[in-house]
């Protein structure tokens, strides 16, 4: 007889606060050393079950909770979140939101040490997980300084450190580029070679689809669909289409560019010009994250600095275009884009645009940002309130219609920070398009969104550039390049790579 090291028998959960019930007299089993990927909508329920899986609901988030979860022999609710710490490890979506130090290796022997191990054993699990996986290089930093995908192996090392029996990855993808994913894919497929027994929260199904031993496929807070990993893997584009997942195989889109290691070194030394009066024309946008202090006068930013973050001399954007922004994590595309909109202040950048010149404050108002992390930018106590904070003039009627395109038409009296990831971005998008601002800027629009919502924002992503607003999307998914990019601006190393049609 299989052994279940997970058991979730007949659960339903509301969360405080909802009115809704987020899982549905739910049951399923996880037999042990499985690897498990969950999938569906956003706000299905996938995070729930991620949740009840570690603890967190009941002993964090609270709610109604009916049911019994069971978890390597202990039940979730009679069993503190200490004592799971050796049990379940997990990486989230954000890996920011769980580090605990400000370096490397103090994040990577926290948990070890927290839980109080000797320390002569906490030195030597730190030793078997960075040589495991390779992260030598990663020792001694700031956690301030790193990548996305860096942070994202820091997280992983974390939880290893701990030697848990379970991991669970709740949307471990969403802000990794193709070459730190694959690196991700590896990581798991030596958790299974381990014995791990492994649970996926995800959306981008490529790299996952030939290591997963099961499917759940959750709708409304239930699992409407299994299969075996193998079954999954042969489904056809238009199988997958119906399921209104993302698909199985990506374009080449960000293959062809920079995304990885370089193999476009011809082309990247070829820009397409655009005329100065078909375009917004970037100037003098030079930025650094490692300056010298200064005792009496700022000195400005020379192109021949070798220690610029960000060095672009001069750029003209095509006006009234959607222009993807690729390029590896940590190589400078949201520096770009926060220099752009007049966050970074210290970048003295000027945009010319229909005979004006935009510097300082000016570059806040003519441009309007999506955070990577859209917790940053979110303020009010309601959808609504945080939609009609972004416009001119208050318009509750184009509010809804903005909302309704989106799909968070329901939610529009909820508090954002009550909503999903998925919910969240989607909310600060809608602020985005209500500010009607001349140059958008979104960073990573789409992680942590299911392939029918990345439709959505694609389309609207179109609207928005036909309606003469010039959009800048920096992204690493190639599906929303292809529904929506008329141009790609490659950023390299701080500088510019190439732009070029789609």
């Amino acid at each position: 007889m299989s052994e279940y090291i997970i058991n979730i028998e007949h659960v339903s959960f509301k969360y405080k606060g909802s009115d809704e019930g987020l899982l549905k007299d739910t049951s399923l089993t996880v037999t042990k050393g499985d690897t498990l990927l969950l999938t569906g909508a956003s706000g299905s329920g996938k995070t729930t079950l991620i949740r009840l899986i570690n603890g967190l609901i009941p002993h964090y988030y609270q709610g109604e909770l009916e049911g019994k979860v069971t978890v390597s022999g202990r039940d979730i609710g009679n069993t503190e979140l200490y004592e799971l710490a050796g049990v379940v490890g997990t990486v989230f979506q954000n890996p920011r939101s769980q580090f605990f130090s400000i370096d490397t290796d103090g994040e990577i022997v926290f948990g070890p040490e927290n839980v109080g191990l000797d320390p002569d054993e906490i030195l030597k699990r730190k030793q078997t997980v960075v040589n495991e996986m390779h992260i030598g290089k990663l020792l001694g930093r700031s956690l301030f300084e790193l990548s996305g995908g860096e942070k994202q192996s820091i997280a992983c090392a974390s939880v290893s450190a701990l030697l848990p029996e379970i991991i669970l990855l709740d949307e471990p993808s969403s802000n990794l580029d193709q070459g730190a994913i694959s690196k991700l894919h590896d990581q798991i497929v030596q958790w299974q070679a381990q014995g791990k027994t492994i649970v996926i929260s995800e959306h981008r199904l490529w790299y996952l689809k030939d290591i997963v031993d099961r499917v759940i496929y959750m709708n409304a807070g239930q699992i409407a669909h299994e299969w075996s990993g193998e079954e999954f893997a042969s489904f056809d584009s238009k199988r997958i289409n119906e399921l209104k997942l993302r698909p199985l195989v990506v374009p080449d889109i960000l293959s062809r560019g920079c995304d990885g290691d370089c193999e476009c070194k011809e082309t990247c030394d070829k820009v397409t010009e655009v005329p100065e009066s078909e375009g917004i024309i970037l100037k003098d946008f030079f930025f650094s994250y490692h300056r010298n202090p200064y005792l009496i006068w700022k000195k400005s930013f020379k192109e021949n600095d070798p220690n610029l973050s960000l060095c672009i001399p001069r750029l003209v954007l095509p006006k009234g275009k959607v222009i993807g922004v690729i390029g590896k994590n940590g190589t400078g595309k949201s520096t770009f884009l926060k220099c752009v909109c007049g966050l970074q202040k210290e970048c003295k950048g000027r945009i010319e645009a229909d005979g004006k010149e935009y510097k300082g404050k000016g570059r806040l108002k003519f441009s309007y940002m999506v955070m990577q992390d859209v917790n940053h930018q979110l303020f009010t106590d309601s959808v609504e309130a945080e939609i009609l904070l972004s416009m001119a003039e208050e318009d509750k009627t184009r509010c809804d219609e903005i909302l309704a395109s989106l799909g968070i038409l329901e939610f529009k009296d909820k508090h954002p920070m009550a909503l999903s990831g998925g919910q969240k971005q989607r909310v600060a998008i809608a602020s985005a398009i209500a500010a009607d601002s001349k140059l958008m800027l979104f960073d990573e629009p789409t992680s942590g969104l299911d392939f029918s919502h990345m439709e959505k924002v694609g389309e609207l992503l179109k609207v928005l550039a036909q309606s003469g607003n010039t959009v800048l999307v920096a992204t690493h998914d190639p599906e929303l390049i292809d529904l929506c990019c008329d141009y790609i601006l490659c950023i390299e190393n701080g500088k510019l790579g190439y732009l070029k049609k789609v």
